[in-house]
């Protein structure tokens, strides 16, 4: 090859390459520059409606009972029976036999005052006697005047007859007694607690064992000042008329279940407890040993959760609390998908609910997923919609020559 070739060829090569380089870059398509496309938050919605609303308050107490007494001894002596029932958490009927006192004793006191009293009812008889036999010798006598009343032995008359009463009244005491070494209860209830048993000697004013009613009990509620704010209460004046009795549902979790009772709110204590500022109120429920399927009776001094029912709130809405923001702020979500806050007037707060008056209307949709940095304005998904079409754009697109 000549040597000016072998110097022009390189170049030559080079230069023709470029060429074809810069036609294919110049005539290539160009790529499409889109907009990146940020995914809209996804949110669950509520559609609100008015309704009635029935106002519970909770609160919480422990059962105690109705009518509770000290059952004492009347009489001394050495316990010879004790009933069946005479046992802690036994239940009795009205006059059944709990305990029974060596009654030996008062059966010869009785014997004796029976013996006194027939002594007097002859000495009674005999001072009649006399009298009736004084009476008839004056007029014997043919006596002018009223006969003086020792003649007539007026004054031993009346002696013998206030004896004859003494006698009865020691009868009677004897008999009482002796009806008393017989312990009996004084209504249907309960051994809260036994103190004595057989065999063993009890003085006059012995507590024998507390008792206590088992008709009903009762549960102490402590309210605050804006729980009373819906619940009309049982007040007392006193003309001792009071206002009607307030439903009341009591609950205790016994393992893994909930057992429920029926109560009424039938009192209002008069003052406002000075540490906690709170107002104690007074609900009953009757029968609470009355079995009912597989619900334990109640014990005294259980805890129980009460809720009690209070005024119907018409027309509000109910709204979850998650839905809410702070104290009372919702988001709210137009018919074009976009979110804004609102500000609602709260009416009552329960355990998973917020009760509202508005400002809301029939047919409005409220977020139930939290968006703590949302702004106002933002476009937002609704769960189970289809998310709304994106225009794209092209930019810078054309061929270079």
């Amino acid at each position: 090859m000549p040597r000016f070739l072998r110097i022009l060829l390189p170049p030559v090569i080079l230069l023709v390459s470029l060429g074809i380089a810069y036609t294919l870059i110049a005539n290539g398509p160009e790529a499409e520059r889109q907009r990146p496309q940020t995914p809209l938050p996804v949110v669950e919605v509520l559609t609100v409606q008015p309704q009635p609303y029935q106002v519970e308050i909770p609160s919480r107490g422990t059962v105690a009972p109705l009518t509770e007494s000290s059952l004492a001894a009347e009489v001394s002596g050495r316990i010879v029976a004790v009933g069946d029932n005479f046992r802690n958490g036994g239940f009795f009927e009205a006059g059944e036999t709990l305990l029974q006192i060596d009654p030996r004793d008062y059966q010869n006191a009785v014997t004796v005052a029976r013996s006194e009293l027939t002594l007097k009812e002859l000495a009674l008889a005999e001072e009649e006697a006399r009298s009736r036999q004084a009476r008839l010798d004056w007029k014997k006598l043919n006596l002018t005047g009223e006969p003086d009343p020792l003649v007539l032995r007026t004054p031993q008359r009346a002696y013998a007859e206030a004896a004859l009463e003494a006698a009865r009244a020691n009868l009677a005491q004897a008999e009482l007694k002796l009806e008393r070494t017989r312990i009996s209860a004084p209504y249907p209830g309960r051994i809260l607690e036994k103190h004595v048993d057989r065999g063993q000697y009890v003085s006059a004013g012995t507590t024998l064992a507390d008792i206590y009613a088992s008709d009903a009990v009762e549960v102490r509620l402590p309210l605050g000042n804006e729980q009373l704010r819906y619940l009309q209460l049982p007040e007392e004046y006193r003309d001792a008329t009071t206002t009607g009795f307030v439903p009341v549902k009591f609950s205790v979790r016994n393992g893994d279940r909930d057992d429920y009772w029926d109560g009424e709110l039938i009192r209002t204590e008069g003052t406002l407890d000075i540490k906690t500022r709170q107002l104690f109120v007074v609900a009953r429920i009757a029968d609470p040993y009355r079995h009912k399927g597989e619900r334990p009776p109640l014990k005294i001094g259980q805890f129980v959760a009460a809720r009690i029912v209070g005024d119907t709130l018409d027309n509000v809405y109910v709204i979850p609390r998650a839905a809410i923001h702070g104290d009372y702020t919702v988001h709210m979500i137009g018919t074009d998908n976009r979110l804004m806050r609102r500000d609602l007037e709260i009416l009552w707060r329960d355990t998973n609910h917020v009760i509202a008056a508005g400002p809301l209307e029939a047919g409005e949709r409220i977020s139930l997923t939290r968006l703590p940095f949302a702004a106002d304005g933002i476009e937002v998904q609704i769960k189970g919609e289809e998310p709304p079409q994106k225009k794209t754009g092209k930019q810078g697109q054309g061929s270079k020559s």
